[in-house]
């Protein structure tokens, strides 16, 4: 335990949310509201100080992490195919493959921290075997033939880039489902406002990650070297960790409760398997089914922890509908990347923009909007008594993903009318047949989807953090982030479904410009706008769940170790003849002379 021994008496005040203990011999007991005006003031300060530095740490620490992700998808489709030979739509399904693992191994990562190991422990972990993966990566890509050295086959090259993307995925999955939330507790004190304007701001690092990984790393790939284009994502990966760890010992930290998934299977098997009591026969026909494993009703479980369940199962089916969002967020490094790879990326004598680099306007959009949306859009609906539900701003998410991939029809229409100027353009040593349409006409169709990743992406964080109990927070995280990376594994499907469909005449082949993709856009755009509509109708019967029961609960908790904790201490003194007083009133002896001091229920290292 924590908590500092030689104690005699603990009060517990709700209202203050502190434990307050007593020492035989001390003059004066404290409280949380007992320190001078003065006192309070310095504290607060020294809190919000402490608060600042370490939610900065992890802003900065997810900027560089992110940085190094988007560095290594950026171009990984140009990587496949200019440099390892693999043709356009096999390239495409292993960076779809690989970002489905990504987000899916968050589900792992969420579910070791809940569980063993922490978040803090699990980021560290998981930042190593990501550097691994950023080592492998520039390996594959060097010319050895330049240092005198024999060259790598192909196979080995391949070989080695796959390695390095497995290594990749294992770390980002730990990574990603916990950073957030490890971030948010940080802040939590500070009340429901911080945390969402954290998460915020913690998207916005993400993007500013992702315009430094497009604008710049991307070019260098492009018409410098893959191998230095790789090379600058492992030093900001290690970067990253140097920083986490500079601050580890002011980190505010919840410790694992045991096996998360576990605990919830047997109250899920208990609340279906196990007979009504006469205590549930009373509560009446209504009850549901997991109430039957609570403790007040005859089951083995604390209410609390079977609500926490029952709230993360009735959070489930908007990850599964997030789904297909992400499955249209994913057509920015697959259709959206090859329409850009066949229009006319020059501006000016010269100068070639990377293919990648539309996705900068993607970011751009974000970084701008995320402070008007946090600053004046979100508060201006709350004072007009209308606040933008977490439901709310996912479903206008949503209908923004829609317009972003039917503008990409129109727009890939339009592209082939203008083929009849078209011209040979080389991309990383490759020739792509390009319309003369600019390449910028594409930037509504990426700023469109970033204004929808506010919305849908940002929110479901936010909505995971808040609609779970602590233990369950990294699990529920990672359920959302999973969901992200299954969208990615069903546009693969889709793209492979469509492909084989359409054979006699293409909506999806290797080269777009044989091929109908705008059929593909609008058919996109057609299941997420049905999407949209079974989502409208569940979220019309959902219930939040107050945060606060959660925290109240969670304090309750701590409130009954502390005083189990006192009552072992008591029967230790006890069997020693020390004198003490205990909360009744009455005495030992004890030669203990400590002053009250001041405990709070968070453990903070």
């Amino acid at each position: 335990m924590p908590f500092k021994k030689n104690f005699d008496k603990v009060e517990y005040y709700s209202e203050t949310d502190k434990l307050i203990v007593h020492h035989e011999d001390a003059r004066s007991s404290y409280s949380g509201t007992s320190l001078s005006e003065k006192d309070n003031t310095f504290v607060n300060k020294g809190n919000r100080t402490k608060t600042l530095l370490v939610t900065l740490c992890i802003l900065v620490t997810e900027m560089c992490e992110r940085l190094t992700y988007y560095s290594i998808v950026a171009n990984l489709v140009l990587y496949c195919t200019s440099k390892l030979n693999i043709g356009q739509t096999d390239a495409t399904n292993i960076n779809q493959v690989f970002s489905g693992f990504v987000y899916l191994l968050s589900i792992l990562g969420g579910f070791i921290s809940d569980s063993y190991a922490g978040r803090f422990l699990t980021i560290l972990g998981s930042s190593f075997l990501y550097i691994i993966g950023a080592v492998l990566l520039p390996a594959s890509a060097v010319d050895y033939e330049s240092w005198g050295w024999d060259g790598l086959t192909e196979s080995a090259k391949t070989g080695m880039f796959i390695a390095g993307l497995v290594f990749v995925a294992l770390g980002t999955g730990g990574i990603k489902a916990n950073v957030g939330p490890f971030g948010a507790e940080q802040v939590g004190s500070l009340g429901k406002e911080a945390v969402q304007s954290f998460f915020n701001w913690f998207y916005w690092v993400v993007n500013v990650g992702a315009f430094i990984a497009y604008a710049g790393v991307s070019y260098v790939q492009q018409n410098v070297s893959f191998a230095w284009g790789f090379f600058i994502p492992l030093v900001s990966m290690i970067l990253a960790v140097i920083i986490f760890v500079t601050v580890k010992s002011r980190y505010t930290r919840t410790h694992p409760n045991g096996s998360v998934l576990t605990t919830a299977w047997k109250i899920c098997v208990q609340g279906v398997m196990k007979p009504k009591t006469k205590s549930q026969l009373l509560e009446g026909a209504n009850l549901p089914i997991l109430s039957r494993a609570k403790k007040s009703l005859g089951g083995d479980y604390e209410d609390h922890i079977v609500d926490g369940v029952v709230s993360v199962i009735k959070v489930t089916p908007f990850c599964l509908l997030v789904i297909m969002y992400w499955a249209i967020y994913a057509q920015m490094s697959n259709t959206f990347f090859a329409q850009s790879e066949r229009m006319d990326v020059r501006l000016g004598d010269g100068i070639t923009v990377p293919a990648a680099a539309l996705n900068v306007f993607n970011t751009i959009s974000i970084i701008i909007l995320i402070p008007i949306v946090d600053r004046f859009v979100y508060p201006l609906f709350e004072r007009i008594g209308r606040p933008l539900t977490y439901l709310k701003r996912m479903g206008i998410g949503m209908v923004l993903s829609v317009i972003a991939v039917c503008v990409a029809g129109i727009v890939e229409i339009y592209r082939k009318e203008f083929l009849v100027n078209s011209h040979v353009q080389v991309l990383a040593g490759q020739n792509f047949t390009s319309s003369s349409m600019s390449v910028f006409v594409q930037i509504p169709q990426f700023a469109l989807i970033g204004a929808s990743e506010i919305f849908t992406s940002v929110t479901t964080l936010e909505f995971a953090y808040n609609q779970a109990p602590v233990s369950m927070q990294g699990l529920l995280t990672g359920l959302f982030l999973a969901a992200s990376g299954v969208g990615n594994w069903v546009s693969t499907a889709i793209l492979s479904i469509v492909q084989a469909a359409t054979e006699e005449r293409p909506w999806w082949c290797d080269e777009i410009n044989h091929c109908n993709m705008e059929y593909l856009l609008f058919l996109l755009g057609g299941l997420m706008f049905l999407n949209f509509l079974v989502f409208c109708f569940i979220s019309h019967f959902y219930k939040y769940q107050d945060p606060a029961s959660f925290e109240k609960d969670t304090t309750l908790d701590k409130k009954n170790e502390v005083q189990d904790e006192v009552q072992l201490e008591q029967e230790h003194k006890t069997e020693n003849g020390v004198k003490m007083r205990n909360p009744s009133g009455s005495e030992h002896e004890s030669t203990d002379e400590s002053n009250g001091v001041i405990m709070n229920p968070v453990t903070s290292t």
